[in-house]
């Protein structure tokens, strides 16, 4: 590839067709799908089999593992291409539930490794529209050990002793590897992950498919990667002061900030030496460059590549998630 000078990069979604999806990604998010039970679009992805495309620009028509090769550091970032090589380290998803995801957990870095050749995979969720009384479940409502958890799934009675989060809009919740977890009907959200596609499904309400057939379970993988004794310190507490990046997670894998804008034209430095990354979950915004300018609205994504050190968003009324490693 002859190398370009970079600018802020859009990609094509990657829709996936899910057995619990909807079409709110349709109708609410304009995404161009023509399918009926859209449950992911895949905005960012270096998942094998499922590449991104770029789709603005110079780059257009070129693949994310491409550019990585291509550009190294100057794309990620030279700490993280010092740790990931040409891997893209993030995996960025909008996901919309019509009916309940499976119960289900991720493993550890160590343990996706180890079985999987994968990372593992810690994530994040900002919800961004939830029908009235929609539940996330995050946890148990208990304290649980192996063998309690063990009787109850023999049982069937794993709900008992799951933890309901009603949940509205703006809600955010931060996943770690090894807790039971599960998108609710009428949930629609961002997430951001560890580029991993490893889940382990304990249980899926006894549903099956068009053929009849009911979903692969791994309750026999689920078992050893359960961390019984996490807190409960998955509900997200953060400010939302206007014009200013408020913090929503900080953690090894990623830091996902908070940036609501009213009537104002931010001037943004990346000091991160890192890409940055921006989901745009309510209105519309500019991202502008010395060359270049790029509109994303709600349900858009983009990236600026490492080497963009001076960046201007412009805004009437906008909320993006700002996300780097």
């Amino acid at each position: 590839m002859a190398l370009k000078a970079l600018y802020p990069i859009k990609f094509q979604p990657i829709f996936k067709e899910k057995i619990w999806g909807g079409n709110k990604l349709k109708s609410v998010l304009e995404k161009e799908t023509d399918g009926e039970s859209v449950g992911e679009s895949w905005e960012i992805s270096d998942i094998d089999g499922d590449t991104s495309i770029v789709l603005n620009g110079s780059l257009k028509g070129e693949s994310l593992k491409s550019l990585l090769k291509a550009y190294t550091s100057d794309l990620i970032g030279k700490k993280n291409y010092s740790i990931f090589g040409d891997k893209f380290p993030l995996l960025i998803k909008f996901i919309d539930a019509k009916t309940d995801l499976s119960i289900q957990l991720h493993p550890n870095d160590a343990l996706a490794k180890k079985r999987h050749n994968s990372f593992g995979k810690t994530e994040m969720w900002y919800v961004m529209d939830a029908d009235k009384d929609s539940n996330l479940i995050v946890g148990f409502n208990q304290k649980m050990d192996s063998d309690k958890y063990l009787k109850h799934l023999k049982n069937n009675t794993l709900t008992e002793i799951l933890n309901f989060d009603r949940v509205k809009t703006g809600d955010t919740y931060f996943i770690e590897v090894g807790r039971v977890h599960a998108i609710g009907a009428g949930v629609m959200l961002a997430e951001i992950q560890q580029t991993s596609d490893i889940t382990y499904r304990v249980y899926d309400w006894d549903r099956v498919d068009a053929s009849g057939n009911s979903r692969d379970l791994h309750n026999d993988l689920a078992i050893d990667a359960i961390n019984f004794n996490m807190k409960d310190n998955f509900r997200v507490d953060y400010s939302k002061i206007k014009n200013v990046a408020n913090t929503l997670v900080n953690c090894s894998y990623f830091t996902t900030n908070y940036l609501p804008i009213d009537s104002e034209i931010l001037l943004r430095e990346n000091t991160f030496d890192s890409f940055i990354i921006y989901m745009c979950v309510e209105g519309e915004a500019t991202i502008s460059t010395i060359k270049h300018s790029e509109t994303i609205k709600k349900g858009e994504t983009i990236l600026l590549p490492a080497i963009i050190k001076s960046f201007k968003i412009e805004a009437e009324t906008a909320v993006l998630l700002e996300v780097y490693v």
